[in-house]
């Protein structure tokens, strides 16, 4: 009796431990995603931001974010559409053209208010990071919400990844992420390897003023299996 019960207990342990085996070998090898942060621009000592609801910035550089191997810039070269067909500076197309220098003229500007832009990544894609810069200097740009889709007018798998538009202005659904300042680093947004096709970002003006402004947008992902 005993005998059996241990050769039983030991041909289970050796089942678990295959599976574990096969578990292991099918997980994604994890690399730091391709990120090249640009030379830090017109930063020095931040202002003394009186904002509420304000992240406070990190001396630190950002940890990697780390993704499968396979994992590419796959919003670079896409169209760009956005709430503003003719942006007040800049083209749109700067918005995923791969420069992401920080220097003035190096941006596309849009109106006041609340304003979004939405990138076609052109096929459904796995999505595990979006990373975006504003602006070149240090602010803090109002109501920001990160949403993917799968579809252009947003109907279809709406997903929101990052929303501090706490008032709900651009109707998206109130945020309870915090405000943030601007740095050569970027606002690098967690999106747990969603598939969809379509990414939208919205902003409602920032604290020097109320227009809207781009610098460049990237989203970190593989195509769709």
């Amino acid at each position: 009796m005993h005998t059996k019960l241990r050769l039983n207990l030991t041909v289970a342990l050796a089942a678990f431990g295959l599976g574990a085996a096969s578990l292991y070998a099918q997980a994604p090898k994890l690399v730091p995603a391709p990120i090249e942060l640009p030379k830090p621009g017109l930063e020095g000592t931040p202002p003394n931001f009186n904002i509420p609801n304000l992240e406070k910035p990190s001396n630190k550089p950002r940890p990697p974010f780390l993704v499968p191997a396979d994992v590419t810039n796959v919003a670079k070269g896409k169209t760009v559409t956005s709430s503003e067909k003719e942006p007040l500076v800049g083209d749109l197309t700067m918005i995923t053209d791969g420069d992401t220098e920080q220097v003035e003229g190096n941006d596309v500007e849009l109106g006041p208010g609340v304003q979004w832009v939405a990138i076609d990544l052109a096929s459904p894609q796995e999505i595990y990071g979006i990373l975006f810069w504003h602006y070149f200097q240090p602010r803090v740009y109002y109501s920001v919400v990160v949403q993917t889709a799968d579809d252009a007018a947003f109907t279809q798998n709406v997903q929101t990844w990052f929303n501090n538009d706490i008032n709900d202005k651009a109707k998206q659904g109130a945020g309870k992420n915090l405000n943030y300042i601007e740095s050569y680093e970027g606002k690098l947004v967690d999106a747990k390897g969603v598939k969809a096709r379509f990414v939208r970002l919205y902003s409602a003006g920032n604290n020097a003023n109320n227009l809207n402004h781009y610098v460049e947008v990237e989203v970190f992902g593989r195509p769709a299996k």
